[in-house]
């Protein structure tokens, strides 16, 4: 089971590996954003009221999304210095935890503030759990999947916010996270990104990613603006079960 943390919504997914097929997906969005306590709250209601999570899990997944993070090139990580590395990036506090993953395939550590309180509610109630940051498993994707020599603009989109990527010839250029209300909101941080990075929209290959298909406005606005957009490749070969 895998159960991904926003302040504006949970995300949950059960995948039974023996067969190879997810049995099930569900995801609720808050309608505004939440404090930690506040989402808590919701996730505890959600388990609470819902017979699927009483089964037995192998193994239980936590993804951490939310714009608390930063990037450090392993070759200058020292783990002493988390918090200097988070703080050029983010607001965060003296008594805020702060975790790292590794990205293997690039060699990157990715240092974030996890919401603790899930966690220790997780551990309570169904024992040992893995964690991670939503950069990570994002990072990971595309260059599981999406490798190219060209420049390319990679977004995934969540309830209200976008994470964003720019690589070049097979490398990082750069990770960030927005927030967003409208389309026109949505395409200014494209844009933006753009402008700061020297990317030309004319060339530039724009690849989407999440809660976002062609009949959306997200879409039709980025379309308007860049000549090349389309959607990561799905190379997940999961069986989807038919009852949702």
């Amino acid at each position: 089971m895998s159960i991904q943390v926003n302040l504006n919504g949970l995300s949950f997914c059960i995948l039974n590996r023996t067969s190879n097929t997810v049995e099930y997906l569900n995801s609720i969005w808050f309608g505004e954003k939440q404090t930690p306590f506040e989402t808590l709250n919701k996730l505890k209601e959600e388990l609470a009221s819902n017979t699927v999570f009483s089964d037995d899990f192998d193994t239980v997944k936590v993804i951490h999304y939310n714009e608390l993070s930063t990037l450090v090139p392993k070759p200058l990580y020292d783990a002493t210095n988390n918090a200097e590395y988070l703080k050029f990036n983010s607001k965060i506090l003296k008594t805020d935890f702060i975790a790292s993953d590794e990205i293997k395939l690039k060699d990157i550590i990715s240092i974030y503030v996890p919401y603790v309180n899930i966690n220790n509610y997780i551990f309570e109630t169904f024992g040992e759990f893995t964690y991670t940051h939503a950069s990570t498993l994002f990072i990971d994707t595309v260059f599981k999947s999406e490798l190219s020599n060209e420049d390319l603009l990679h977004i995934n989109v969540d309830s209200g916010s976008m994470q964003v990527l720019v690589t070049k010839e097979k490398d990082i250029k750069l990770y960030n996270y927005f927030e967003f209300t409208s389309p026109e909101d949505f395409i200014y941080y494209i844009l933006f990104t753009c402008e700061q990075e020297l990317l030309n929209p004319d060339s530039l290959h724009l690849k989407l990613s999440g809660i976002i298909n062609k009949d959306d406005a997200l879409y039709k606005i980025a379309y308007k603006y860049i000549r090349n957009v389309s959607f990561m490749d799905n190379h997940n070969d999961f069986l989807i079960k038919n009852s949702f």
